[in-house]
């Protein structure tokens, strides 16, 4: 079994398991941000493609591959894979459904968190002298809230939205809404403490809006103008799915204007992200953007959760099946 693993060179050793098909494969290990003819050249007998989730995987990387059986992304993600161009050749697309939903979950809530405790901002507060300053103005005020205080929405459910609702329950947050295209049994969302809501109520209702999406036609840019506009005046809007589902000239009128109060971003648009990135570029709401560096769903645990879904998965492909995590069952 020939395997091409493009991404983090080590992982595949890294958090696969000793028993794994790993040590009974051929496999090659290539970093991201090489040429197609790269690839293609040093690995022509591929048979299965291992892919983090923000390298591109071509038409043009596939027909490459005449033994190409499988492509599978190391994460939830596969939006930069050719999804069709693999479904032409009844190459099977895979994904690893699931596996950093709790890790992403707390990195959710950890913005959400972070905003309503302005943590940049409090942090510098202590560091430059002015703590008993800054806590005085708070208690003078009397605006420091809690998440159990906010109502929170979370837009597309699916295992992370879950365990972000699981972890928001704990908390103390007992209005949770959610939207998506099919709504949940009854008997699902009360076992889940959540009530489903359309889009544009969801949005006009929640304090924290979160985007759990992902990246389609129909979901790029999701987060526009009007989408904002819906939105409560003063809200916390939080977005760990994937920086292409927000207009950012949108996003920043949203935080200048105060109508959104902050946002909380584990991802951007154009990643790699650099500093001429267009939301840090934008020097006047820098105090109202919360920040990190895409780091959710890259936990080791979540890795490990990874790897053993992709071993399960190229198994049943090289077995001659189809795997439940195949993003395109119907084309196959």
């Amino acid at each position: 079994m020939n395997i091409l693993h493009i991404g983090k060179p080590g992982n595949m050793e890294r958090f696969s398991a000793p028993d794994s098909l790993l040590y009974s494969s051929d496999a090659i290990d290539m970093p991201s941000r090489l040429t197609d003819e790269e690839y293609a050249s040093a690995a022509p007998d591929t048979e299965h493609i291992i892919v983090d989730a923000i390298t591109p995987v071509s038409a043009e990387l596939i027909a490459a591959f005449p033994r190409l059986k499988s492509i599978h992304s190391e994460g939830v993600a596969y939006n930069r894979i050719d999804v069709e161009a693999a479904s032409g050749r009844g190459i099977c697309v895979c994904h690893s459904r699931g596996m950093n939903a709790s890790a992403v979950a707390e990195q959710t809530v950890l913005l959400m968190s972070g905003m309503l405790k302005n943590i940049v901002l409090n942090d510098a507060a202590v560091r430059n002298g002015s703590q008993i300053s800054v806590k005085e103005s708070y208690m003078q005020r009397g605006d420091l809230m809690e998440l159990a205080d906010c109502s929170v929405g979370l837009v597309g459910f699916g295992n992370i939205a879950e365990a972000t609702a699981h972890l928001l329950k704990a908390y103390g947050v007992s209005e949770i809404f959610y939207y998506k295209r099919h709504r949940l049994s009854s008997e699902r969302e009360a076992a889940l403490g959540i009530s489903f809501r359309p889009l544009s109520e969801l949005l006009s209702v929640s304090d924290i809006v979160s985007l759990h999406c992902p990246v389609t036609r129909e979901t790029e840019k999701m987060a526009d103008a009007a989408f904002f506009g819906k939105m409560k005046d003063g809200a916390y809007f939080v977005n760990t799915a994937r920086g292409e589902l927000v207009d950012d000239t949108a996003l920043a009128d949203a935080l200048r204007s105060g109508k959104l109060k902050m946002a909380g971003l584990d991802t951007l648009n154009n990643e790699p992200v650099t500093v001429d990135n267009y939301l840090l570029s934008q020097s006047d709401i820098r105090d109202r953007l919360l920040l990190s560096p895409h780091i959710g769903g890259i936990t080791a645990s979540s890795f490990r959760r990874s790897y053993r879904m992709i071993w399960e998965d190229i198994k049943t492909v090289s077995e001659g099946g189809i795997p439940s995590r195949a993003v395109n069952l119907g084309s196959l």
